[in-house]
C-alpha cells in the first residue's frame, strides 16, 4: 500500500469504529470504488489495535473500575465478595459479547463470499440509517429516560443480539447497538456508553480472529504501514470519541442518520449508473 492509501484507510477506521455510520463498510468501498487492493491482514490488525486502544484509554477509569468490580463477584481483588453495578455491568457486557462471537464464528464465511458488496451494504446503509432516526426521534420526544441501571440483563442481551448483526457490513456496530438502546428506554448519552464499552470486547474478538489468521498464514508484515496505520487509527478514534458525545447532547443522531441515507441513495446511483 502506498502511503496516502494507509493514511486513508487507517482515518477511516478510527473515525467510523464508534460512529454510526459502519466502519465495515467504508473499508470496504475504496477498494470496490477506486480498484485498490485489499490491504491485508497485518493492517487489519494494526488498526483494530489502535481503535482498541482508544476506546480503552478514553474510558480507563470506568473499564478500571468494571474489572476490579468483576473481579470482586468471582472473589478476587480488593472488593472481593461485594455487589455493585459496575460488577454487574461488566457482567452484562460480557455476556452480551456471546451472540455476536457465535454468529461471526458460524457465519464468517457466508458474510465473507456474499454480503461484501455495494449493493449489501447501500441496503443497509439506508435500512439502519431509517431505524437509528426513528430510534432517535423517540427517544427526542421521551419525557424521562431509563438509567442505565435499569437496562437489565435482558435488555443487555437484547443489545448483544442486534451487535451480532452489525457483521453484516453496512449495518453499524456502533450505530445498531445504540439503536437498541434508545429503543429500550435510554438517553442517548447512556446508549453511547453502552455501546462503547460493549466494543472493547468485541474489538479485541475480532483483533484476536485477525491476529491468529496473521499467525498461521505466511502473509509478510509490512511494520511501517502496521505502525502508522495503528498510530492514526489510534488518535482518530480517541477525538473521535470525544467530540462524537459533545456532538450528540447538541444535535442527536440526525446527522450521522442524514449522512447515511446520503450514502446509501449515493450507492445505489452508483450501482445502477
Amino acid at each position: 500500500m502506498s502511503t496516502l492509501e494507509i493514511i486513508i484507510l487507517a482515518l477511516l477506521q478510527g473515525l467510523t469504529e464508534f460512529l454510526p455510520i459502519s466502519s465495515s463498510a467504508h473499508l470496504i468501498l475504496p477498494s470496490q470504488i477506486f480498484g485498490w487492493q485489499d490491504q491485508g491482514l497485518a493492517f487489519d490488525v494494526a488498526v483494530h489495535v489502535g481503535t482498541l486502544l482508544a476506546v480503552i484509554m478514553y474510558f480507563r477509569k470506568e473499564v478500571g473500575a468494571m474489572a476490579v468490580a468483576w473481579l470482586g463477584t468471582v472473589g478476587v481483588g480488593p472488593e472481593k465478595g461485594k455487589q455493585s453495578f459496575d460488577g454487574k455491568l461488566a457482567w452484562w457486557i460480557l455476556f452480551a459479547t456471546i451472540p455476536a462471537g457465535l454468529f461471526g464464528l458460524l457465519g464468517k464465511d457466508f458474510i465473507e463470499e456474499h454480503l461484501r458488496s455495494a449493493l449489501v451494504i447501500a441496503a443497509t446503509t439506508l435500512l439502519f440509517g431509517f431505524l437509528l432516526g426513528f430510534a432517535d426521534i423517540k427517544a427526542g420526544k421521551r419525557a424521562t429516560h431509563k438509567p442505565m441501571e435499569k437496562l437489565g440483563f435482558k435488555g443487555a442481551m437484547l443489545i448483544g443480539l442486534a451487535q451480532a448483526i452489525a457483521l453484516i457490513p453496512g449495518t453499524s456496530r456502533s450505530g445498531i447497538t445504540m439503536t437498541i438502546g434508545l429503543m429500550l428506554g435510554l438517553s442517548r448519552a447512556s446508549a453511547a456508553r453502552f455501546s462503547f464499552l460493549l466494543s472493547i470486547p468485541a474489538i479485541t474478538m475480532a483483533g484476536s480472529y485477525l491476529t491468529l489468521k496473521l499467525v498461521l498464514s505466511a502473509e509478510g508484515v509490512d511494520w511501517f504501514a502496521m505502525g502508522l496505520g495503528s498510530l492514526i487509527a489510534f488518535v482518530s478514534a480517541y477525538a473521535c470519541i470525544h467530540y462524537f458525545l459533545i456532538l450528540l447532547e447538541k444535535l442527536g443522531m440526525m446527522p450521522f442518520v442524514i449522512y447515511r441515507l446520503i450514502l446509501g441513495v449515493g450507492l445505489f446511483w452508483y450501482i445502477l449508473a
